[in-house]
């Protein structure tokens, strides 16, 4: 949850285990960068939102993760975020002071679980714009969600058959060393 707020060798300000965690993250935002299907879904937002496509996409990508069947119900996803959250709450000594800071709104708006619905989505569309120099506006972001929905889901698709088994290879890798 942390790693995009730690930058660099940063991660050596860490115990052993949050740093394998920000390793990981790093590993499978490098390989969702890379990925053919993703770079598809950027299309959709690279007109407007240029160097930005690859947040919004990483949003879109959340939406379809927190509604994916074979994933989740309501009610898995719903007790996986508090559970997120609880154990935020106890490494809480961890928390790099501009997610701290973000953290308590993450929780009362309970973001994690609300990527599941259209509204949620929009939000976390508006957040990539809140927290950029250069955006303004993120009302055509969700325009071109809505509108190239099934074309998205299915990068989605194509991208989390894949993502999923590398993802377990590099954290089985992080953990054997």
């Amino acid at each position: 949850m942390i790693s995009d707020f730690v930058k660099g060798k940063k991660k050596f300000d860490y115990p052993a285990g949050i740093q394998k965690g920000i390793m990981l993250h790093r590993h499978i935002d490098n390989f969702t960068d890379t990925h053919e299907a993703t770079r598809e879904a950027k299309e959709i937002f690279r007109p407007h939102y240029r160097l930005y496509s690859g947040a919004f996409v990483d949003v879109v990508y959340d939406h379809f993760l927190a509604i994916e069947p074979a994933e989740f119900t309501e009610s898995s996803l719903h007790d996986f975020s508090q559970q997120v959250y609880f154990t935020l709450d106890k490494q809480a000594q961890w928390l790099p002071e501009k997610f701290a800071l973000m953290f308590p709104y993450m929780k009362e708006h309970n973001w994690l679980f609300n990527y599941r619905t259209s509204w949620g989505t929009g939000k976390s569309l508006g957040g990539v714009v809140r927290r950029s120099v250069h955006l303004t506006e993120s009302e055509t972001a969700y325009q071109l969600f809505e509108e190239h929905y099934q074309l998205l889901q299915d990068c989605f698709r194509h991208f989390w058959a894949s993502v999923k088994p590398f993802a377990r290879k590099q954290f089985d890798i992080l953990q054997s060393e």
